[in-house]
């Protein structure tokens, strides 16, 4: 009898999820058909904002950044050889590592998920630039948030802190202001680059 009721109990149970997930699929459609339109209308905008001086300045950041993503680690690097150094030697590590790792989570999450490019999806989506590959998350917008996560746990102090995420950030935006990317794009960027570097934040420094 107990047996009995444990399995009618268990097919209620089952069948109360069913009936919940059927009720809430119009719902997450219509959020996702929400978030689409957003994402969208967001970066229709921006392209009507455009000056060639913004430009060229997005521009600048959205080809530079990777450059700038290894001169930080190899300056870190540099100066620990230099002054003999052995805990800007150590979070040079942690810095490059967070990025390096930050790279291929991006790689892999891009080849799993397939999202195309705003401009392919929206043909009303005028890009500066034709970028290539997939669209989610931010490839430059996540390494970036990893390298500047990274540098202010190494060195916690505001003249580190500020420039770092003012780079960081500024980068972000041009994805979204090149039209190479959907805002959910850099918004997924803004959470995977931190996430990493804190993950990796036993390689820093110990003081």
């Amino acid at each position: 009898m107990q047996l009995y009721e444990y399995r009618y109990s268990y097919m209620r149970l089952q069948h109360g999820w069913l009936i919940f997930l059927f009720l809430l699929l119009p719902v997450t459609l219509s959020a996702q058909r929400s978030l689409a339109y957003y994402d969208d209308q967001i970066l229709l905008d921006l392209a009507k904002s455009r000056t060639p001086q913004q430009t060229g300045v997005y521009m600048f950041l959205s080809k530079n950044y990777k450059i700038i993503n290894m001169a930080i680690p190899a300056g870190l690097l540099a100066g620990g050889l230099i002054a003999d150094n052995k805990e800007m030697r150590q979070n040079a590590m942690y810095v490059v590592s967070s990025t390096l790792v930050n790279y291929g989570l991006n790689a892999i999450i891009k080849g799993l998920v397939k999202r195309q490019r705003p401009f392919i999806r929206n043909i009303n989506i005028i890009p500066v630039y034709e970028a290539n590959r997939y669209s989610f998350p931010s490839g430059h917008t996540s390494s970036t948030m990893a390298t500047a996560t990274a540098l202010s746990i190494a060195y916690p102090k505001w003249y580190v802190i500020a420039p770092s995420f003012i780079w960081a950030g500024a980068t972000s935006y041009s994805r979204m202001y090149l039209g190479v990317h959907y805002p959910t794009d850099v918004a997924a960027g803004l959470v995977l680059g931190p996430a990493t570097a804190v993950s990796l934040q036993f390689l820093k420094a110990k003081k």
